[in-house]
């Protein structure tokens, strides 16, 4: 079972019309939900399960311009920024936290990566842009009372942040319901209806709502439904798995990674962790469809990504490609994505947690999950338009990181569907990259 996610009051009545709507409840979804209705548009939010069911609940909770990739660096300054006044702005708790984001070097060849990187987004952003500094080993230690293990240095951001995932999107969600923002759960999406050549309405589960735009983001279910509209978007799953611990004193406040785990002190005094960045992902039938494109990514993974095949592929394999709308979809069938963890890997993280904080051994495993991240070919989102079918336009592809950068990339997206000044350039997440010949190209820092 994944995480207790807050409730959120849902809309029973299908509106007739509206001038957007955004299929799928996650992060991305509500953050363009949100933005939209800042520029006065009618919207309404339809998602198949309940809100932030899938990886928008399952994440770390991060909230960093440390360690991303230059593509994604202004958008994640930005949203940063966005994180720091949403709770005020809404009058909400999404459980936001400066705490700072410490990455530690165990070696010479570690802290020297550390330091391309920062130099790197110095010379794209400038100093002034973000306050992240090289740590020696003292300082390192001072962040991790209690630590017995002694580090090279490390990377340390103190305007990075956390927020709780399990409360997060639920609660913008709550607060855009009350300003006429249509929440609808659980209504699933079955299809996009054009007229003309453009969008003009969505069919669901429970009727037909007119529109002018539509917003795809439904995460790792993107790629099934804009295959309904021909439109192919490169994407596959891989499977994360964290834990998290009851409440216990006496740990540290930052939030922290060496590749060899990765943890955040929760609000409610526990902490999430996992093993470094190790990920799994099923061998599926898109797994051979998209392998040319997914070539890249796989040499920079190898020996972060464990591959296997089981019933996924055989259920991939039976499912339909392409359906038509007045019949029952997999989005009904499926309503929410609740992988197993792996659990060597959670203990693993837990047990590496451990080594280097020895006085919080006592800490006890309160549950474990997974999510199933969408994940592009480059690790870097898709934040665009569909050249082909005017009106609609696609989140998606976050690749693990939409948490974090996920109220910038709404505010993106709501300015792409109003065609005005976008928040930062979407040229580097248009869909159309992944054919006209653009070279993938993957940051294996982290």
């Amino acid at each position: 079972m994944g995480p207790p996610v807050e409730t959120v009051a849902h809309d029973t009545t299908l509106p007739d019309e509206v001038d957007v709507v955004v299929v799928g409840g996650g992060i991305i979804g509500v953050s363009t939900a949100l933005y939209l209705s800042d520029k006065g548009l009618r919207v309404a939010v339809c998602e198949k399960g309940h809100i932030a069911g899938e990886q928008s609940s399952r994440n770390w909770g991060w909230v960093r311009v440390t360690h991303r990739d230059m593509r994604e660096f202004e958008l994640s300054i930005e949203s940063l920024k966005l994180w720091r006044t949403l709770d005020q702005t809404l009058g909400i708790d999404t459980g936001f936290k400066q705490c700072g984001i410490l990455y530690m070097a165990n070696d010479d060849t570690k802290m020297e990566g550390h330091r391309v990187w920062l130099e790197k987004a110095r010379a794209f952003a400038g100093r002034d842009a973000f306050d992240t500094r090289e740590v020696d080993p003292k300082t390192v230690a001072g962040l991790l009372p209690g630590a017995t293990k002694a580090f090279k240095g490390g990377l340390y951001t103190p305007g990075d942040g956390r927020a709780e995932p399990q409360k997060a999107t639920p609660a913008i969600a709550n607060a855009l319901r009350k300003r006429g923002v249509k929440i609808l759960t659980p209504c699933a999406v079955r299809g996009v209806e054009t007229s003309a050549g453009r969008v003009s309405a969505v069919v669901t589960e429970l009727g037909t709502i007119r529109c002018k735009s539509v917003v795809v983001a439904g995460g790792a279910w993107s790629r099934l439904f804009c295959g309904n509209l021909d439109i192919n978007v490169p994407q596959l799953m891989v499977k994360a798995s964290v834990l998290r611990t009851a409440p216990i004193e006496g740990g540290p406040a930052v939030s922290a990674s060496n590749k060899e785990f990765a943890f955040r002190k929760r609000a409610d005094g526990g902490y999430t962790i996992a093993f470094g960045f190790r990920t799994y992902t099923d061998i599926t039938p898109d797994s051979f469809r998209l392998l040319p494109k997914y070539i890249p990514a796989l040499k920079s993974q190898l020996g972060a990504l464990r591959i296997g095949m089981g019933a996924r592929f055989f259920d991939e394999l039976r499912r339909p490609r392409h359906w038509a709308l007045d019949k029952r979809t997999a989005f009904e069938d499926v309503r929410t994505l609740d992988p197993e963890p792996v659990s060597a890997y959670t203990d693993a993280g837990l047990r590496e947690f451990v080594k280097v904080f020895p006085h919080l051994s006592g800490a006890r495993i309160a549950q474990r999950w997974a999510g199933l991240m969408d994940v592009t070919p480059d690790a870097i989102p898709v934040i665009s338009g569909v050249e082909s079918v005017p009106g609609l336009f696609i989140g998606t592809g976050f690749s693990g990181h939409g948490f974090g950068i996920g109220p910038a990339a709404g505010k993106l997206m709501a300015d792409l569907v109003t065609n005005d000044k976008p928040l930062v350039d979407p040229h580097l997440f248009r869909l159309s990259r992944f054919r006209d010949g653009t070279k993938i190209v993957i940051d294996a820092g982290f």
